[in-house]
């Protein structure tokens, strides 16, 4: 009777669904997912193909966040509270435990792959926030529904196979329904919290996580937008401070650190599986953090006030720097410092914890405080792209908006509960999914892409010289 209990079912489904999604191939002792390929692949690929934006157009993203224009621009927020809110959904526990199971796995050298996929990935973050911009929808009451659902089906439309765009379309649309659900964000912050404090109540934790969830999305895409451009600022302050707190600590060893880095990175130590092992776990750890490919964010920045889907692709190509180069190596230098990685029985938050901890006793509190705050800003950004899905293949009325809230709070109130590991390989198959369809369809108008940002910089060009 036991073998048909739902649980035992859905874990079988959800075990067979993950080996399926995750599927690796061996090369030399070591397992390579083939969703890694597919989208360090295409992060390759874009940045070739467009010239390196990525770093030819990093100090021009600046500019255009510094100005932050949005005066008489159709749009629901602006370009900064895009990219506040889609590194919202980005920057979380995978920048404080993920960094530290890579190191664990990979050793200090995973640090150097981890920023060379940061930065290849910024250029994916271009064309698909590019593209969420050029073929979003203006709804009648001025709001914006877009993301890559929109684009997939105009992708296809142009190759005349309509119907093959609105499967791949609707099923986008389903994968981030269903990945929106933010049960490992609120079940690790109430792991943190018991921890520090010793507080077990884990249906009461998430009831209070729900409700506080339910205040937040209840005023749409601007209440969560304004709660993000807040919020992000100062969780990455209080975080990076503590990070160099540590770090001024041990100020004379970070030459020797990143010495070890790289290294490691090109002669590793035949335990963290040779020189791909590495590579792997640094490449995984970014594309797993930052999202480049999965089509997560470019449904926020879609919304952005601005006039050239253009200049909102340079805006989203900051995310991954921000998330991955900046955050996630200052965690690794934190973690490489002290040392901490080579602590037997320690795994994920608990070696980043042993580490701040090294140096400040009370920072367990902290990294309590870190941890939530990024899990409840992950988990507000998450629901309006779930929303957005739900969106796509129920209307936009408020009814299917109502029931959808609900529903994600509901959801989100139980995700404290332990023993829920088969929910977050589901969840975390959903989000990797998303990456087959939005990949493809960013291939298919890459080229229209490259003309975009030819004459953006032609009549930008132009501009300055008409100045001067």
């Amino acid at each position: 009777m036991n073998d048909f209990s739902f649980q035992h079912v859905f874990e079988r489904f959800t075990d067979a669904l993950a080996s399926v999604v995750f599927f690796a191939f061996n090369l030399n002792d070591t397992e390579i997912p083939l969703v890694l390929l597919w989208l360090i692949g295409g992060a390759l690929f874009f940045t070739v193909a467009l010239g390196f934006i990525n770093i030819r157009g990093f100090s021009h993203a600046i500019g255009l966040v510094k100005n932050n224009k949005t005066s008489g621009v159709k749009g629901e927020i602006t370009p900064f509270q895009a990219l506040s809110t889609a590194l919202s959904g980005t920057v979380g526990t995978g920048n404080i435990a993920g960094v530290a199971l890579a190191i664990s796995l990979g050793g200090p050298g995973a640090t150097f792959w981890m920023i060379i996929a940061g930065l290849l990935g910024m250029s994916t973050k271009f064309v698909e926030c590019t593209l969420a911009v050029k073929y979003r929808q203006i709804n009648a009451d001025g709001s914006v529904s877009g993301g890559p659902m929109f684009y997939i089906k105009a992708a296809f439309d142009k190759c005349n196979l309509p119907l093959i765009g609105s499967i791949l379309a609707i099923a986008f649309s389903v994968f981030v329904i269903f990945g929106s659900a933010g049960f490992v964000h609120v079940n690790q912050g109430f792991v943190q919290v018991q921890s520090v404090t010793g507080f077990s109540n884990a249906w009461l934790f998430g009831a209070i996580y729900a409700l506080l969830v339910g205040l937040v999305i209840i005023g749409g895409l601007k209440s969560i937008a304004k709660v993000t451009s807040k919020l992000v600022p100062l969780m990455c302050a209080i975080y990076l401070f503590a990070a160099f707190a540590v770090m001024t600590v041990h100020f004379t060893e970070i030459p020797a650190a990143f010495a070890l880095i790289i290294s490691s990175a090109f002669t590793p130590e035949a335990g963290y599986g040779g020189f791909i092992g590495v590579l792997i776990q640094g490449f995984r750890r970014a594309a797993y953090s930052n999202e480049a490919g999965v089509g997560s964010s470019p449904i926020a920045h879609a919304a952005a006030q601005t006039k050239n889907p253009i200049s909102q692709g340079f805006v989203g190509l900051l995310e991954p720097f921000i998330d991955t180069v900046v955050i996630c190596t200052i965690t690794a230098l934190v973690i490489i410092l002290t040392g901490a990685y080579q602590t037997a029985g320690l795994d994920g938050v608990q070696i980043t914890s042993s580490a701040f901890a090294s140096v400040f006793t009370w920072f367990p509190w902290v990294l309590m405080v870190a941890l939530l705050l990024f899990g409840f800003s992950t988990v507000v950004s998450w629901s309006y792209y779930g929303l957005t899905g739900w969106r796509y293949i129920f209307g936009t009325g408020k009814q299917a908006t109502a029931i959808y809230k609900v529903l994600f709070c509901l959801i989100v109130s139980i995700g404290a509960v332990p023993n829920i590991m088969a929910v977050f390989n589901f969840i975390d198959s959903m989000i990797f999914l998303m990456a087959v369809p939005n990949i493809l369809a960013l291939y298919m108008l890459l080229p229209e892409v490259r003309r975009d940002l030819a004459l953006y910089w032609a009549t930008r060009n132009q501009v300055v010289s008409d100045k001067r």
